[in-house]
C-alpha cells in the first residue's frame, strides 16, 4: 500500500515540476473578464453577428437612396436569318449580319411613401450592318423620365422603415448583452479554477497534516496509548489525503485548460488567478430595475419587432388576395441618324403608358386561407408576447430578490470559513495532546474544507448575479450609468 502511495505522490510531484517549468501568468478577476471580452471566441462571434446586422441595416438604408447605374453592351454580334414582312404582306427570310453597341445611364429613386419608383434614363445605341452594304446608324434617348407604381400591393418600404431600425437597435443591444453574458461565463470558469486552486492547496495541507498525525499515531500505538482501530483510521485518512491530492492536481489542470480555451490563450504560460478581495455592496429596487430592463433589454425590442412582422404578414396576405395592378409610364425624347452628332439634333418625343392587372377569379380559397393563416399567426405572436412579458417581469423580480441576498450570503460564508479554520486548529491541538479521537479531527477537517469551498462558491454566485443584472438591464447599477460601447470601433 505504501509503495502504491509513493508512486502516486511521485507522479503528482513530477507533473507539478513540469508545470513549474513554464512561466506563470497571474491574472486578476478583472483581467480575466477583459480578456474574455477582447479575444474569446464568443466575443469574436458576437462582433461578427453585430457586423452582419449592421450591413443588413445599411442595405435597407441604401434602398431609400438614389441609385445610379451604368449599363452597356460592348458588343452584340449577330449573324442569322430573320423573318421580314414584305409590303404585300408576304414573308421572306433575309440574312442579318450586324454588330450593336449600346450604353445607358439610369438614376432611380424608391418612394417610401407609396412604394413606387421614379427614374431618369439616357441611352445611346449604335448599329453596324456588316456585309456588302455596310451602314452605320445611331439611336439616342437623350432623356427619359418615368415611374412605376404598384396600385394595390403592400408597400414593402413602408414596413421596412418601421421594422429595420428596430432590428438594428436590437442588434446593438444584443451585442452589449452578449458581452455581459461572456462576463458571466468567464466568471463561472474563473471561480471553477479558483476552487480547483484552493482544493489543491487544501489537499497539500491535508496531506502534510495527516502525514504528521499518522506518524504521531504510530508512536502512540507503539506505547499503547491508542487502540489499533484509531491507528488504522489515521492511516486511512493519510491514504485518502494522498488520493485527494492527486485528484486535485488533475482537476486543476482541467480547469486551467477550460479557462485558457475560453479566453483564447495559448499554452505557453502556466495560468494562476487571484481572487478578488472585495465585492461592491448595494441593494436593488425592483421597480427601478424593471423600468431599466424594459427600456434597455433587447428582448423587449424583439417582442415589438415580432408584433410588427406579424402585422406586416397580414397586410401582405390581404394585398396578394385581391386585385393587383401596376402603373408604368415614361416620357422622353429620341432620335436616330447616320451620324453621331445628328442623333441629338431635333429629337422627337416618345411616351409609354402601361397598366397591368392581375385578378384572381378562381383560387379555391387560396388567398382567403393565406389571410386566415396570417391572422392566426398574429394572434399566436400576440399571446406569446403577452405571456413572455409577464414571465419577464417575474424573472426580474426573482433576480432582484436573489441579488439582494448575495451580500449577506458572502459575509456569512466568509465568517464561517474563518470560524471553521479556527475550529480545526483547536481540534488539531486537542488531538495532539490526546483529548479527542481521530474521527472528531476528521469531522473538523471536513467542515473546514467545506466552508472554504462554500465561500468560493458564494463569491462566485455574487459575481454571477452581478453580471446577470447588468445583462438584464444593460445598466451599470453600481456606477448608476448605462453600459455603452464604441460600435464604430467594431466595424473597423
Amino acid at each position: 500500500m505504501k509503495q502504491i502511495l509513493s508512486i502516486l505522490l511521485l507522479t503528482v510531484f513530477f507533473s507539478t515540476n513540469l508545470l513549474a517549468q513554464k512561466p506563470i501568468n497571474r491574472l486578476t478577476y478583472d483581467e480575466v473578464l477583459q480578456l474574455a471580452k477582447d479575444q474569446s471566441p464568443q466575443a469574436i462571434l458576437a462582433k461578427h453577428r453585430f457586423r452582419a446586422a449592421y450591413w443588413q441595416y445599411r442595405t435597407y438604408v441604401a434602398e431609400l437612396r438614389p441609385n445610379l447605374t451604368l449599363t452597356g453592351t460592348i458588343p452584340q454580334f449577330s449573324r442569322s436569318l430573320i423573318r421580314y414582312q414584305n409590303p404585300d404582306g408576304s414573308y421572306t427570310y433575309i440574312e442579318e449580319n450586324s454588330n450593336t453597341t449600346s450604353l445607358g445611364l439610369s438614376l432611380s429613386q424608391n418612394i417610401g411613401l407609396t412604394g413606387g419608383q421614379i427614374f431618369v434614363r439616357s441611352n445611346l445605341e449604335r448599329t453596324d450592318l456588316l456585309g456588302t452594304n455596310k451602314t452605320t446608324s445611331y439611336m439616342s434617348v437623350p432623356v427619359s423620365i418615368g415611374f412605376s407604381q404598384p396600385l394595390f400591393a403592400m408597400n414593402q418600404l413602408k414596413w421596412s422603415k418601421r421594422i429595420e431600425p428596430i432590428k438594428y437597435e436590437e442588434a446593438k443591444r444584443a451585442f452589449i448583452q452578449s458581452m455581459e453574458a461572456i462576463s458571466m461565463e468567464a466568471t463561472r470558469l474563473f471561480f471553477d479554477l479558483a476552487m480547483a486552486q484552493q482544493n489543491l492547496e487544501t489537499a497539500k495541507l491535508n496531506y502534510s497534516n495527516t502525514d504528521t498525525l499518522y506518524k504521531i499515531a504510530q508512536g502512540r500505538y507503539n506505547i499503547g496509548t491508542i487502540a489499533e482501530n484509531e491507528l488504522l483510521q489515521m492511516e486511512l485518512s493519510f491514504l485518502n489525503a494522498g488520493t485527494a491530492l492527486s485528484e486535485a492536481e488533475v482537476d486543476l489542470q482541467l480547469k486551467k485548460i477550460r479557462l485558457k480555451s475560453y479566453l483564447g490563450l495559448n499554452d505557453t504560460y502556466d495560468l494562476e488567478i487571484v481572487l478578488p478581495d472585495s465585492i461592491p455592496s448595494f441593494d436593488l429596487e425592483f421597480n427601478r430595475v424593471l423600468t431599466l430592463a424594459k427600456e434597455n433589454n433587447p428582448q423587449i425590442l424583439s417582442y415589438q419587432r415580432q408584433l410588427l412582422e406579424a402585422d406586416r404578414d397580414v397586410a401582405q396576405a390581404r394585398a396578394e388576395r385581391g386585385l393587383n395592378a401596376n402603373l408604368f409610364a415614361t416620357f422622353g425624347l429620341t432620335q436616330r441618324a447616320a451620324e453621331l452628332k445628328d442623333a441629338y439634333i431635333d429629337p422627337q418625343d416618345q411616351q409609354t403608358v402601361r397598366v397591368g392587372i392581375t385578378v384572381p377569379i378562381l383560387d379555391w380559397g387560396l388567398g382567403r386561407g393565406k389571410v386566415k393563416m396570417a391572422q392566426s399567426n398574429r394572434e399566436v405572436v400576440r399571446t406569446t408576447v403577452d405571456q413572455a412579458l409577464t414571465d419577464f417581469e417575474q424573472d426580474v423580480f426573482l433576480k432582484v430578490m436573489q441579488f439582494n441576498r448575495q451580500d449577506d450570503q458572502v459575509q456569512i460564508a466568509k465568517k464561517a470559513d474563518l470560524v471553521s479554520q479556527n475550529r480545526y486548529e483547536v481540534t488539531k491541538q486537542r488531538f495532539l495532546i490526546g483529548k479527542i479521537d481521530v474521527l472528531t479531527l476528521n469531522v473538523a477537517q471536513s467542515e473546514r474544507d467545506q466552508a472554504k469551498q462554500k465561500y468560493i462558491n458564494t463569491l462566485s454566485g455574487f459575481w454571477q448575479y452581478y453580471y446577470q443584472m447588468r445583462r438584464l438591464t444593460l445598466y451599470d447599477l453600481e456606477k448608476n450609468q448605462p453600459i455603452t460601447t464604441d460600435f464604430e470601433l467594431l466595424l473597423r
